[in-house]
């Protein structure tokens, strides 16, 4: 945000993705709508003034888990996402550990296969290998008490052309 953009006193929700100090600053928060919600969505809580912002407020409450209302002196409130960190990471919806330990062994299977590979790779973006992907998927479904059907070759035929259906 640059000082004092002209959408700051119409916008409800301001997020950003800086990466710098102070880029939503006293002045911001002065300024702001009633209601508006502040939400970093790609570096530290350094981006924001919060001394400012806890300053500026004469009330602070919880308005929900993540979700921190600061009540104004003239009684407009703001709403400050996972205390101004990485939002997706901070509010812990984002990137569940069910999600990240598929991504993590995605990660270091695939890094295995490169380096096992190395010698006959090209210079290029490659594809996670369908059998790395599908042995973690398989695993992750086990631990969940869950198994894949295993189609029949006419099902395969059928998923991997476009001679039927619509």
């Amino acid at each position: 945000m640059q000082a004092g953009p002209p959408g700051i006193n119409r916008s409800f929700n301001i997020g950003w993705d800086n990466g710098d100090k102070n880029v939503v600053t006293r002045a911001h928060m002065e300024r702001m709508k009633d209601g508006a919600i502040l939400s970093n969505t790609g570096h530290f809580n350094v981006e924001i003034e919060l001394g400012a912002l806890r300053d500026l407020a004469v009330e602070t409450r919880e308005a929900r888990a993540f979700v921190d209302e600061y009540t104004m002196a003239d009684g407009r409130r703001i709403y400050l996402i996972g205390d101004g960190r990485l939002v997706n990471l901070a509010a812990a919806e984002g990137h569940p550990a069910l999600v990240m330990d598929m991504s993590f062994a995605n990660q270091a299977l695939s890094a295995e296969w490169v380096i096992q590979n190395a010698a006959t790779l090209e210079r290029k973006v490659y594809d996670v290998p369908k059998d790395i992907d599908d042995e973690i998927a398989r695993l992750k479904l086990e631990t969940m008490g869950i198994s894949i059907d295993q189609l029949t070759e006419e099902q395969a035929r059928y998923l991997a052309s476009w001679d039927e259906g619509t």
